[in-house]
């Protein structure tokens, strides 16, 4: 790659001393000031300016074997003070594949992904008389990267760093027939890796599965984030319905978890969980029930420490905000909703922006939280029914795509905004509207956040049967391949009541960032693939989902969960040059996922990402399948396995430009 000056030998080690890198390949710092030689020791160092991502063209058929693998052609320039620009050819490295037996740091091997029931024994998938196994994760998801202050790990020879991995959910058990989505307990895993201090590289020395138990197992764990206190906020999504007794799916996770198909508490689920890692790759955990009983995908904690911005990944679901008590501390607070104002779009280049007011939902403790989770029954708190009963004390809602009227009983307030988040935020009037509300992340130094709609559909589309009126989300035509929206974040606002919010960091409005493009038929309504299968815009964003900002690079990462891109993406947008940037391509069929954008441990710089589930088919893979499935199945133990890793990158041969 042509640069514009050549750096001195001094150049050199002062950037290398003082800006983040990707990860180094063997003998790369030695090949970058070799190529440098010697200089005058006069001249100012030449210091970090900006990153920008070179574009990755979409896999094709022309070579499957990158269709059915995670497949990187990307690299990362550094722009310095002197206009000199160092070149890192990116490239994908897995620390494991689901499956693998990995070292547990005490001389033996644990599996990889492997689940547990509320004893800490494993669940045996029997799917196959004769080939019993434990069942493991083809679903992991959310990453976070720390280090933690004094840490020892034994077979660490560098810097120990950890990365925090949780797994979602099984898409199938070995049988290949018995659909296993949420029926097991989410399995969460504190990896130890070696950092080389030389070259940056991470290498696994112990894994070690998190013990849930004391906070009732984990329900299908999704995003996650980094806490500014470098503690892993996990999420629990789609949260079971406590007025659905015959819940099939929460039956089959109590007995994969207890042992008895009665005994899960759907109140336990749908929270907030929070891991501590401890100094020897331990961990423990426990759950922040006071932040809302929603359909969690991730939380985004702003750089008070205190106010927390939720993804919340369900049909009606709505913008929340926690604003905790006390810095670093999620365990009591004041949970918000917000309510839209006009203007909503998802037009891009319409610039308009619908304002957020909040309703205040009530204010509470993790500890009181549970103990009415631990006690009261759904019919306790609230009266649900699906045709209208003609009584003026029941109201009117949409919740999860459907038509119900509830009666909130006496003195049941606080239970109902907690226990009950979405149904009582619908019956004080916020705009629960959304679909598939996703990732969300912050860029602190310009004070707006990111979020995710995976989909513009249903809720959100004026007309449908799940369209609120009134509500302030309604579109006029759907949008599946969705939108990231950007709300500016300020303080001294005040809630629908008239009372000051305690933060500096509230959405007071949202606007449309970037936005896919669907693929239509003539009609201009229906989906129609590409030549490939796209029903997407491929050179576009399609079903965002998670979402990471960098504040050095000024960069916004966005992986998709997408069943519109025959292959999901991970991209890279510039914010201040709007570049949009393909950096990887995740195994057809899969989703990108463990999405953590890290700008420095130690002097360098990590993109973690994961997949999901390579090679689950949908229509839009009518014409890869055939070829990709066996290549699928070869690289990905029969499809039953999924990485977990993080991008590296290398200098290229450095010329005079």
């Amino acid at each position: 790659m042509p640069h514009s000056t050549m750096p001195t030998r001094r150049k050199a080690l002062q950037f290398l001393a003082g800006v983040p890198l990707l990860p180094l390949g063997a003998g790369a710092s030695a090949t970058l000031l070799a190529a440098c030689g010697g200089g005058s020791d006069d001249v100012p160092a030449a210091t970090y300016m900006s990153a920008a991502f070179t574009a990755m063209a979409a896999p094709t058929l022309i070579d499957a074997k990158a269709m059915a693998t995670t497949t990187v052609g990307s690299a990362l320039k550094v722009t310095l003070s002197d206009k000199s620009v160092l070149s890192y050819d990116l490239a994908y490295q897995p620390f494991f594949v689901t499956g693998d037996m990995v070292a547990d740091g005490k001389g033996g091997k644990t599996l990889a992904g492997g689940y547990y029931d509320i004893r800490n024994l494993p669940i045996i998938d029997a799917t196959v008389p004769g080939k019993e196994r434990q069942y493991f994760s083809d679903s992991p998801d959310g990453t976070s990267l720390l280090t933690v202050p004094g840490a020892k790990v034994d077979g660490v020879k560098g810097n120990a760093v950890f990365a925090v991995v949780q797994f979602e959910y099984a898409t199938w058990a070995q049988d290949g027939k018995t659909d296993m989505y949420g029926k097991l307990p989410s399995p969460i895993a504190v990896l130890t890796l070696d950092q080389d201090p030389k070259t940056g590289k991470l290498t696994l020395v112990k894994y070690h599965n998190v013990d849930t138990s004391k906070v009732h197992g984990l329900w299908i764990t999704c995003g996650a984030s980094l806490s500014p206190w470098g503690t892993h906020l996990s999420s629990e999504e789609y949260e079971p319905d406590a007025f659905n007794a015959a819940n099939a799916q929460l039956q089959a996770f109590s007995q994969n978890l207890y042992g008895n198909a009665a005994t899960a508490n759907p109140y336990h689920y749908g929270h907030m969980p929070e891991v501590i890692v401890n100094t020897d790759g331990t961990a423990s955990i426990r759950k922040h029930f006071c932040m809302g009983r929603i359909s969690h995908e991730l939380v985004q904690v702003m750089p008070d420490n205190r106010t927390a911005l939720m993804g919340d990944d369900a049909t009606n679901s709505g913008y929340f905000v926690f604003v905790a008590d006390k810095e670093k501390e999620l365990s009591s607070g004041t949970l918000y909703a917000a309510k839209v104002g006009a203007g909503f779009s998802i037009d891009p280049t319409t610039g308009s922006a619908a304002a957020l007011s909040w309703i205040k939902l009530g204010s509470a403790t993790s500890a009181e939280i549970e103990a009415l989770a631990n006690t009261l029954k759904p019919a306790d708190i609230m009266s649900v029914v699906k045709a209208d009963p003609n009584d003026a004390g029941y109201t009117r809602i949409v919740a999860n795509g459907k038509t119900e009227w509830i009666k909130i009983n006496p003195g049941m307030e606080k239970a109902a905004a907690f226990l009950e988040t979405h149904r009582y935020a619908a019956y004080v009037g916020a705009s629960m509207g959304f679909t598939k509300m996703e990732g969300t992340t912050v860029n602190a130094k310009d004070k707006i956040a990111y979020s995710a709609l995976q989909n513009v559909q249903a809720s959100m589309v004026a007309g449908h049967a799940a369209n609120v009126p009134g509500n302030g989300i309604s579109v006029p035509k759907q949008l599946v391949a969705g939108v990231v929206m950007a709300l500016n974040l300020r303080g001294g606002q005040k809630d629908t009541g008239g009372t000051a919010i305690n933060s500096e960091w509230m959405p007071v409005d949202t606007k449309p960032l970037l936005a896919g493009e669907d693929l239509l038929d003539a009609d201009g309504k229906t989906l129609k693939g590409d030549a490939l299968g796209n029903t997407a815009n491929p050179n576009k964003i399609a079903n965002p989902d998670n979402l990471k900002f960098s504040e050095k690079m000024r960069t916004l990462f966005i992986g998709e969960d997408s069943s519109q891109h025959v292959n999901n993406f991970l991209w890279a947008y510039n914010i201040d040059t709007k570049q949009l940037s393909r950096v990887m391509s995740i195994p057809a069929g899969g989703e990108s996922t463990g999405l953590h954008a890290v700008d420095e441990i130690n002097g360098w710089t990590y993109i973690m990402s994961n997949f999901q589930h390579a090679g689950d088919w949908g229509g839009i893979h009518s014409v890869v399948k055939d070829t990709l499935d066996p290549l699928i199945k070869a690289n990905y133990k029969d499809k039953f396995g999924a990485a977990v890793g993080y991008l590296t990158g290398t200098p290229t041969q450095m010329k005079l430009g």
